[in-house]
């Protein structure tokens, strides 16, 4: 039998080994074994997988081994779909390069000012991780130098081209170097993906990873619905099933709004994300669902690329997508790590023929349910636990999650256990605070001091 352990990488660097084993990594995912040992040898390599089967860092540490640290040369570009996706990337990297010194990554995203990216480019970068339409920008600008490329990425290649980045991203491989690495992920794998690797990879070594639908850590249920019922349906599976952290899917904006207006105003705390957002609005959204202060996530596919949560209780599809890939890929989105998913679906009758594509696809029968017969659950507040608070100070103020951590339980201060998640971005810092223990925690920030200086608290 072929070893899957990171160790058996004859063509990984020691101190790439000694990451993953710093990051608690002992065997490859199906993705990793699969794609690793092309990618280590320089091979064009085009992957399916889906979200969570591990294909950051398969391309992570493809991209880490073949760097030169001595050149501060741009060596690498990664681009991604959305901007919350380029940040989760950098991280990964990050976490994954801690071992080698002096590794520089630059986030060139649309969203943020152009200016601060501009001097950060100023001072060299060996990894570039991106969208589409900001990368091109600063390579037309002459911001972004590319000569030295070695090693193209395109991270959900398939969103890419949903989201309209086909011109963006033709443009930007006219101007790399010919002579690169070129490696495409996607989830999903339609007649324009083909046609997208033909045009910029060479003989590329195709991989597919199942997509499984099947896996016995994910319970589906399909319930049929009349369609002016629909809202009324949906209420009654969350008040049956009461899932902790739930994301739903909407196949419109449209009724992104209306299920959260409806959501809402029966008491559940649900937050809509779709492209129509500000990007704030959309970044304070997905560090309160990560943080549980938010319980319900109402979201589009395109704008659920962001979403980064462990131990995701429960999928929604509030309408069946078009496609059964998708469906594949939306419930593939619990049920992680091990841990026990559930994946519920609304059919209307004109959406059966769907349905009907779903089986075929997954070859697993889908028979439909009768919502109405669910009895609502224990009737405990269907309010989240946790709150946010928002501190105008981050990573350009030197704050740290530990400063933060310490000026809220230091002396006479909250038991560590009332403190959640703590999420430091360049210029404010986010933490989760138990309901219960708001009102002392925002106290204390407010009249105490982190590193030795006063900021601005507010919960958001």
């Amino acid at each position: 039998m072929t070893s899957t352990a990171f160790a058996s990488l004859a063509a990984l660097p020691d101190a790439l080994l000694h990451s993953v084993s710093l990051l608690g990594y002992t065997d490859m995912t199906p993705i990793q074994a699969q794609s690793l040992p092309p990618i280590l040898e320089g091979k064009d390599v085009i992957a399916q997988a889906r979200t969570g089967s591990g294909k950051t860092a398969a391309f992570g540490l493809g991209l880490l081994a073949r760097l030169d640290a001595a050149q501060l040369r741009v060596q690498t570009l990664v681009l991604c779909p959305t901007r919350e996706l380029a940040e989760q990337v950098g991280k990964e990297v990050r976490k994954l390069a801690s071992t080698i010194p002096n590794i520089k990554l630059v986030i060139l995203c649309g969203g943020s000012p152009i200016v601060p990216q501009e001097a950060s480019l100023e001072f060299g970068a060996h990894i570039i991780v991106g969208t589409p339409g900001r990368v091109l920008k600063h390579l037309e600008k002459g911001t972004l130098s590319v000569e030295q490329l070695k090693l193209l990425v395109l991270d959900e290649a398939d969103r890419m081209l949903d989201m309209g980045f086909e011109d963006e991203i033709n443009a930007i491989v006219k101007k790399l170097p010919k002579t690169r690495q070129t490696l495409l992920f996607s989830a999903t794998f339609p007649d324009a993906i083909a046609a997208l690797s033909r045009g910029m990879q060479r003989e590329p070594v195709r991989i597919t990873v199942a997509a499984a639908a099947d896996d016995v850590t994910i319970e589906q249920r399909f319930f049929e619905v009349d369609p002016a019922q629909r809202l009324s349906a949906l209420t009654a599976l969350l008040a049956h099933y009461r899932p902790d952290s739930t994301v739903i899917f909407c196949n419109t904006k449209i009724d992104c709004k209306a299920v959260t207006e409806q959501l809402n105003s029966k008491g559940f705390a649900s937050f809509e994300l779709h492209g129509d957002l500000e990007q704030k609005d959309r970044d304070l959204a997905l560090v309160k669902f990560a943080n549980k202060s938010i319980g319900i996530l109402v979201a589009t596919d395109v704008a659920a690329r962001g979403i980064d949560v462990k131990d995701l209780s429960a999928v929604v599809n509030f309408e069946l997508p078009h496609d059964a890939e998708i469906y594949v890929h939306r419930i593939g989105r619990t049920g992680r790590a091990g841990q026990k998913g559930l994946a519920l679906t609304l059919v209307a009758p004109r959406e059966v023929f769907r349905l009907k594509s779903v089986e075929d696809y997954t070859k697993t029968p889908a028979p439909l349910g009768d919502y109405s017969k669910l009895k609502p659950g224990t009737p405990e507040s269907r309010a989240p636990m946790m709150v946010t608070l928002c501190i105008d100070g981050g990573r350009k103020d030197k704050v740290r999650a530990g400063d933060i951590l310490g000026a809220l339980t230091g002396e006479a201060g909250l038991p560590a256990s009332e403190v959640g998640k703590i999420d430091i971005a360049d210029n404010w810092a986010y933490v989760a605070i138990r309901k219960e223990s708001a009102g002392k925690a925002l106290n204390r920030l407010r009249n105490g001091q982190i590193k030795g200086r006063k900021f601005k608290v507010r919960q958001v």
